[in-house]
């Protein structure tokens, strides 16, 4: 039992080889108990899951990310102590590499962050500041790896191939949230597509591999991360025409609360972060040379 535990799920993290068909299962079926406790939790404290509050979450995926590139900064030898903050970062060594700060962990450390700072401020009633404290905790660390950021010649590419399926998602659905989830979707699989197939020649002869299990057979399959991207515009667009037809046939555009709109809503920001915690940690990544 012990050789299976490290060799799904620790050997992993200790050597870089990222998932594998155990762990992911593993890790998903994690993943969808707690999104549903987490769900009913929101219900019983009153918690509203409206637009705002999923606005209110992006900074702190975006932290989320942002950490995961420090360590990977650190890993690389990309972070520098050009700076006494830098120089105390690496020395206390609270970045490394390690289980806290890479996938899943890192999801679990940023998930109790927001929900400490979510409890807090329901306590003070005061959860309109939840976007700030999110956006005070992720700007520092943006900050950190800013001085480090060279290869950005790729980011054009991705943007371009994130913004476009995000617009024509707004003009057929008229959604902002739907338009933000295929966007941060759309976004994961540009990264992937951009940094993997051209990353030799946009990323100064660097090569980057996939870990992810799905991704990577897809990738295998047709021999390029093309089809990986447009798998994720694709079912992405296809969960904001579901999710838009559920939302008419509850009726929760005309009658607002209690209609389902919040189950909807929390689909969507799932689905969102999904994508979004993953891509922006790849160009991030890629940025810095890590």
């Amino acid at each position: 039992m012990e050789n299976f535990i490290y060799k799904y799920y620790i050997e992993p993290i200790t050597t870089h080889s990222g998932y594998n068909p155990v762990n992911t299962v593993t890790y998903a079926v994690i993943a969808l108990a707690a999104l549903y406790f987490l769900f009913t939790e929101f219900r019983k404290r009153g918690i509203t899951i409206d637009k705002k509050f999923v606005y209110s979450v992006v900074p702190f995926v975006l932290l989320g990310s942002t950490v995961r590139v420090v360590t990977d900064a650190i890993d690389a030898g990309r972070f520098l102590p050009i700076t006494p903050i830098h120089d105390l970062i690496l020395k206390s060594h609270i970045y490394d590499y390690g289980f806290l700060t890479v996938s899943p962990g890192i999801y679990l450390v940023v998930a109790a962050i927001l929900l400490v700072s979510l409890a807090i401020l329901k306590k003070l009633n005061r959860t309109e500041l939840l976007p700030y404290v999110g956006l005070a905790l992720w700007i520092p660390h943006l900050l950190l790896i800013l001085p480090f950021i060279g290869s950005i010649g790729f980011a054009a590419a991705v943007l371009i191939l994130a913004i476009i399926p995000a617009i024509i998602t707004l003009r057929l659905f008229k959604n902002n949230i739907y338009a933000l989830m295929v966007g941060a979707q759309a976004l994961d699989g540009a990264a992937t597509f951009v940094i993997i197939d051209f990353g030799k020649v946009l990323l100064k002869g660097a090569e980057y591999g996939e870990q992810h299990v799905a991704s990577g057979l897809l990738g295998e399959i047709f021999g390029t991360y093309a089809t990986f991207y447009l798998v994720k515009v694709a079912i992405s667009m296809g969960a904001a025409y579901l999710l838009t037809k559920e939302e008419k046939e509850k009726g929760a555009a005309a009658s607002g609360k209690g209609s389902g709109e919040d189950e909807l809503l929390f689909v969507a920001m799932i689905i969102m972060i999904m994508g979004l915690a993953p891509g922006l940690r790849d160009v991030l990544r890629a940025a810095v040379g890590a």
